[in-house]
């Protein structure tokens, strides 16, 4: 793997600026990877080998896709909405697998890494780059066992929403009265129709 600093500036040009955010996406990733025994997760080597579940849409996770390679569009990087600053890596070779989670004491302890900063926010740049990753993170070996539909490759699964139509792929269809439903058509929208089709 990269150095630090090299994998920190490629993270930042993605990213679109520095933030003590992508220092700790990018400590996280080397981490986990590290865990895992991926030593190079980009490398032909470990294509598809490695899953990452980010759990918060902040600075963090682009960080952590930079490092690892890992994208929703390949299905090898995965969301879960828990607003924890947190991310698991799982080697799918090997199985292992390793929840690291951002600590709250370390904004507290930023201040004595990066003394000479006077403002939190430079204190925490500078200090989560020198930390150790046992004041930074908590660290747990975890189990995965993701279901079929959620690997990397083609769709392993289809059914078509018994109300609209749409063909819903891998396994995130809903039954409702022992029918498949699309999300929306069962209620679980994000969204409310106004008006009727449009056609570009």
């Amino acid at each position: 793997m990269k150095p630090f600093e090299n994998l920190l500036e490629e993270s930042v040009k993605r990213h679109g600026h520095l933030c003590a955010g992508q220092v700790i996406g990018v400590r996280m990733a080397m981490l986990g990877c590290r865990l895992v025994g991926i030593e190079d997760p980009k490398s032909p080597e470990f294509k598809k080998k490695l899953l990452v579940y980010v759990e918060i849409d902040r600075c963090a996770t682009d960080a952590i896709e930079s490092v690892t390679g890992c994208r929703m569009g390949k299905r090898t990087l995965k969301f879960k909405d828990f607003g924890i600053n947190a991310a698991t890596f799982l080697n799918l070779d090997t199985m292992a697998a390793y929840r690291i989670v951002s600590t709250e004491k370390s904004r507290d302890l930023a201040k004595d890494y990066a003394p000479e900063e006077a403002s939190p926010q430079r204190q925490q740049l500078e200090g989560y780059k020198r930390m150790p990753d046992d004041l930074l993170f908590d660290v747990r070996k975890v189990i995965i066992t993701p279901p079929e539909w959620e690997m990397p490759g083609p769709p392993r699964r289809h059914a078509a929403c018994s109300r609209c139509g749409q063909m819903v792929r891998d396994g995130r269809e809903v039954q409702v009265e022992g029918n498949p439903f699309c999300r929306p058509c069962a209620g679980e929208a994000y969204f409310s129709n106004d008006g009727g089709m449009v056609h570009p």
